[in-house]
């Protein structure tokens, strides 16, 4: 029963403090409404370039579309190129903003220091085969597509011959991406150097997604990967290790190749990068990277969750606090300014903890006086 009536003063104290909280930043809100008003009725002006990541690059695209229509003196110039010319480009100067589909290297921050990559979305690799291969339904897993060895293997040239994984008698093309390709940097970082393995050297290179979607569609013998943005009916995706390459389970980890979708400044970003940078991170901006096959970035707890559990850890001492796993966070080239009002609203929060003990207090002594 005390511990019935303690989370009811968890859960009111909790809302108590979430009332307030809504009400302190209210006016923070509208005034941050206000400004974003303004500035949109001032409209944004001038030219911006970006390119790289042929990943990222619908979602550049479309933002950019918007983003100008809502600003008719704003030109935004959106290109692909690959991500290792994205980060190359913009770290000497030759554009605003590099798209890239892969972490940034080690060797590329020694050459250009002042990089600044932030996550602006998640995204995931799949193989793909021709729609009428077999092998995506039969393969050795029995039903259960390919083990991940298995497409180490093949895209090794270790495994030639689609008869050797219960498909037909017929000699496997292997289809790749470009060195300096994300999505090769991830394919190869996922499936072959758990295994000590490279790209054969026969395989055939392209240059985007969309042309190793074309050749594998227009060729039965071929297999390659693809960005999961690009997956559509003209190629088949495969299971690997008898999973599915789809949001639910490249967010649960169960699914073994995925990767963050990065945009990148030379340094903090102008006026104008910090706009665009802005707009994909925005609600309608992620709705873009969702409705482009991507995956956007996960919404953080709500604030009344948050303070209840916080609030039952303070006021059980004895017991051991709960462990919340929470996002790492990313750093973005703008600073975050100070919000005012939170000092007050948290005062009251413990003001309000403390009413909540007190009121437990003096209902058990009451009980005992009867």
């Amino acid at each position: 029963m005390e511990k019935i009536k303690a989370k009811w003063i968890w859960k009111v104290v909790a809302a108590a403090v979430v009332a307030v909280a809504t009400a302190a930043t209210g006016a923070v809100a509208t005034a941050a409404t206000g400004a974003a008003q303004a500035a949109q009725a001032a409209g944004l002006s001038g030219e911006l370039t970006i390119a790289g990541s042929t990943t990222v690059l619908p979602i550049n695209q479309e933002c950019a579309r918007l983003l100008m229509k809502q600003n008719p003196e704003l030109r935004i110039s959106v290109s692909g190129g690959g991500s290792g010319h994205g980060v190359k480009a913009v770290g000497a100067g030759e554009i605003d903003i590099g798209a890239a589909s892969r972490d940034v290297k080690v060797k590329e921050l020694e050459a250009f220091p002042n990089l600044k990559p932030v996550v602006v979305g998640k995204d995931s690799v799949a193989i793909v085969l021709h729609p009428s291969n077999p092998v995506s339904e039969q393969g050795q897993g029995q039903g259960q597509g390919l083990e991940l060895e298995e497409a180490a293997k093949i895209f090794a040239g270790e495994i030639t011959n689609w008869k050797e994984l219960g498909g037909r008698d017929e000699a496997i093309r292997v289809v790749t991406r470009e060195e300096g390709s994300g999505t090769r940097d991830c394919f190869e970082t996922a499936v072959l150097k758990p295994f000590g393995k490279e790209i054969a050297a026969n395989a055939a290179v392209k240059s985007s997604n969309g042309e190793v979607r074309a050749t594998v569609s227009s060729d039965e013998r071929s297999i390659g990967y693809l960005s999961l943005g690009y997956l559509d009916a003209s190629v088949k995706a495969v299971k690997i290790d008898g999973v599915a390459a789809t949001e639910e389970n490249v967010l649960s980890g169960a699914y073994p190749i995925s990767r963050n979708l990065y945009l990148v400044t030379n340094g903090a970003p102008s006026e104008l990068e910090a706009a665009f940078i802005d707009f994909v991170l925005s609600e309608e901006g992620q709705e873009v990277v969702d409705e482009m096959g991507y995956i956007k970035l996960p919404v953080e707890e709500t604030l009344e969750e948050t303070l209840e559990e916080t609030l039952e850890e303070t006021l059980t001492p004895e017991l051991t606090p709960k462990t919340t796993p929470r996002p790492t966070a990313t750093e973005t080239p703008t600073t975050t300014p100070t919000q005012p009002g939170f000092d007050a609203v948290f005062g009251v929060a413990g003001l309000l903890a403390v009413a909540g003990v007190a009121c437990a207090v003096r209902r058990g002594r009451e009980k005992r006086r009867k």
